[in-house]
């Protein structure tokens, strides 16, 4: 009976065993993460900022003493250029009419210019300027003659010879001037006027006729010739570069007076080599 009773109470205490076992292992699995599943956490507040938390004293070796510069370096400089400001004008509160108007062409200016097509004609103007300025300097550098490029082709006119390849000492002035005059072209017989009197100069030795001396030429070389008769033979020259090249009309009036002109000169030549002959 005894060992009975000691036996229940040893398989009593066998299983609370058994049962707390089971309990803690039950506890593990329930306790474990488990996939798919949220872990609620608590979290603790972030420590607090300590530089916000305390303020800190001011240095006071970071706090240099203020110093003055001496009275003569700022009078000197003072006296420099790049410390001499001037003040601003403000604009007046009542402008002129002229002001306004250049106001109100600069607003329209800028607002067309800010638009698309302002900047395309902008653009084209700006490079048609430079390729225009390009083009000047190669014509310049090569010699090219820029009037006959751009000017207007000279007007026919019945002439018995090549116009530009006269030889003076080939032609009939007095049958080709009377000619040019029967025709009415007077600017004709003022270009061979002053051909005429070229071969006058020619034959005195006062100048060295050439087909492609200007007339700037012919004048520097009568000036250190025969000084005296230059100024008159300016003023025939340009009297024959308006009447020619700059295509002036030529009437019946004036032709009178640049042929009078022409002739005096022409008498004044020949006095001038009888005398150079003689001495």
């Amino acid at each position: 009976m005894k060992k009975a009773v000691t036996s229940a109470h040893s398989c009593r205490r066998q299983g609370l065993a058994s049962c707390l076992v089971l309990l803690l292992l039950a506890g593990s699995v329930l306790a474990a993460p488990q996939p798919g599943r949220r872990v609620w956490q608590r979290r603790t507040p972030p420590p607090a900022d300590s530089l916000l938390a305390t303020s800190l004293p001011a240095d006071a070796a970071a706090q240099p003493p203020l110093r003055r510069p001496a009275a003569a370096r700022l009078q000197e400089l003072s006296q420099q250029h790049e410390f001499q400001y001037t003040d601003v004008t403000e604009t007046p509160a009542n402008p002129s009419l002229w002001d306004r108007l250049l106001s109100w062409i600069w607003d329209h200016l800028s607002r067309l210019l800010d638009t698309r097509g302002g900047h395309l004609v902008w653009n084209t103007l700006w490079y048609g300027l430079m390729g225009a300025t390009l083009i000047f300097a190669v014509l310049k550098l090569l010699q090219v003659d820029i009037t006959k490029v751009f000017g207007r082709a000279p007007r026919a006119l019945p002439l018995a010879y090549e116009m530009g390849q006269e030889n003076i000492h080939e032609l009939n002035f007095a049958d080709a001037l009377a000619q040019a005059e029967t025709a009415g072209n007077l600017r004709l017989a003022v270009r061979l006027g002053y051909l005429q009197l070229l071969k006058q100069l020619t034959d005195r030795d006062f100048i060295a006729w050439q087909p492609d001396k200007t007339n700037q030429t012919y004048l520097r070389e009568l000036a250190a010739s025969q000084p005296t008769a230059r100024p008159a033979f300016a003023e025939l020259t340009r009297q024959f570069e308006y009447a020619w090249y700059g295509e002036l009309p030529v009437s019946a009036a004036l032709y009178q007076r640049v042929r009078e002109t022409q002739r005096q000169f022409g008498q004044q030549l020949s006095g001038a080599g009888r005398a150079a002959h003689l001495t």
